[in-house]
């Protein structure tokens, strides 16, 4: 009976969050803008569900947000959405945000409990540095109130979470690192996969000279894949907080 239960939670999380990642790549609340920077959320409920439920659960959810990319690229067609008829870029890269989250987070999760605790707040440190430099650019380069209320609630997470790890003894960071692996796994993997197979093709479709590829991919893969990553990190770790507090 238990492992029925087990078995049908997993099953119903996956359902949930893909149906989840479904809404968010038809819907703009795929892309979280944040003034000077965007950020997508797509690839969050794939990192979440392979560190709560387990890698096949993750690859489960990321097969879902694989699938729906190449659909959604049929669908509503753009000048670059070629390169996600290919499942090499569309679909297995998806796939394996789910297994490189959870080993790297679960990796993580075996270090000693006391060096975690301080990573974890080093962590938040960090990002809250990182959230106030992005406000004040936000604020002096006139971004609009909705990019500089998204930067300001984000600040409100880190400080919660901030605040959290110091005042509970549960440990963020291995969370924190599933989800940034994870993360730049859909970056790196994707934007490879379009330089090595495409890149030609999609420079021209951007009207950009094939010389400047390589720079152009890699300015994409950092200026958007880094933000995300940290974006992945506060959400995935505020949800997976949550979920492990329901759950006890």
């Amino acid at each position: 009976m238990n492992k029925k239960t087990l078995s049908s939670r997993k099953l119903v999380t996956a359902a949930v969050l893909g149906a989840i990642t479904i809404v968010l790549g038809m819907t703009p609340l795929g892309l979280i803008p944040l003034g000077i920077i965007n950020a997508t959320t797509m690839h969050i409920p794939v990192i979440i569900a392979a560190i709560v439920e387990g890698p096949v659960v993750g690859a489960l959810v990321g097969l879902i947000f694989g699938v729906s990319s190449l659909v959604n690229a049929i669908v509503r067609p753009n000048p670059v959405s070629f390169v996600f008829y290919n499942p090499l870029i569309s679909i297995i890269p998806r796939i394996l945000i789910g297994i490189t989250s959870y080993y790297s987070y679960r990796a993580v999760k075996k270090l000693d409990d006391k060096n975690l605790k301080s990573a974890s707040k080093i962590l938040w440190s960090v990002l809250l540095l990182l959230l106030a430099y992005l406000l004040y650019k936000n604020i002096s380069s006139g971004a609009s109130k909705v990019n500089i209320i998204l930067v300001i609630i984000l600040i409100i997470i880190c400080l919660g979470l901030f605040y959290y790890s110091i005042k509970n003894s549960t440990k963020d960071f291995p969370v924190a690192v599933g989800a940034f692996v994870g993360s730049m796994t859909n970056t790196i993997l994707v934007l490879g996969g379009i330089y090595l197979i495409y890149a030609q093709k999609y420079v021209e479709a951007l009207n950009i000279p094939l010389e400047n590829a390589k720079s152009a991919i890699l300015g994409v893969s950092i200026t958007s894949g880094i933000p995300e990553a940290f974006l992945s990190v506060i959400i995935a770790t505020g949800v997976v907080k949550a979920v492990s507090k329901s759950r006890r």
